[in-house]
């Protein structure tokens, strides 16, 4: 697929900074445009989404260090696991997630902890991002960066998604995504090449 690399894309985030300071940051700025600490408060008690995200890159971050895989990490687990269970959000910390991932609205999301996430990705309500277990496309999604997920969409399979394309509302999409393009109906097909402009905004700071 033409210019398609996610993989790439996000292990050059992680690389150029691990603290998960670096992430959080691109996350907020998604939501408000700004990373001040008012807008920090405000939206990590209003906005569940940017609270999942919270508990995501810091438990991701922690256990990976030995002192804090016994301290910090477990409280910060287990305030990750209330959340997710409280808003509907399953996305392991694991899970391998570029900078500045935005979920618009909470409930009914779903990723499976193989799956990868490029950077300034927009996740709708009701989305699933999961395993195909058999066929030629066994495995898990991969998703490049400036990508949108439309509201109970579904993404199976060892596919590519390619950078900044759209994926509508209720699409199933079980093969590749081109970059760029824009992918509606059961199964998916792409209807146009506008893709995601417009639809991910506030990804610089």
């Amino acid at each position: 697929m033409k210019g398609f690399n996610s993989s790439h894309s996000i292990q050059m985030s992680n690389s150029s900074n691990s603290n998960p300071v670096f992430f959080i940051k691109n996350d907020l700025y998604r939501y408000s445009g700004d990373t001040s600490i008012l807008s920090f408060i405000k939206h990590f008690f209003l906005t569940p989404g940017f609270q999942v995200s919270f508990y995501i890159r810091y438990c991701n971050y922690l256990r990976k260090f030995f002192l804090f895989k016994y301290t910090l990490y477990p409280i910060l687990k287990f305030l990750y696991y209330r959340a997710s269970v409280k808003y509907g959000i399953s996305i392991p910390f694991s899970c391998q997630i570029g900078r500045g991932l935005y979920i618009g609205h909470f409930g009914n999301i779903v990723v499976h902890h193989l799956a990868i996430i490029g950077n300034n990705c927009n996740i709708s309500h009701g989305v699933t991002i999961g395993l195909a277990s058999r066929g030629p496309k066994r495995g898990c999604p991969q998703i490049g960066d400036n990508v949108y997920i439309g509201p109970g969409a579904k993404i199976f399979g060892g596919i590519r998604v390619g950078n900044n394309s759209a994926i509508g509302a209720n699409c199933v999409v079980t093969k590749d995504v081109p970059e760029h393009a824009t992918v509606v109906g059961i199964p998916g097909s792409v209807i146009s090449y506008k893709g995601s402009e417009g639809l991910i905004i506030r990804t610089k700071q």
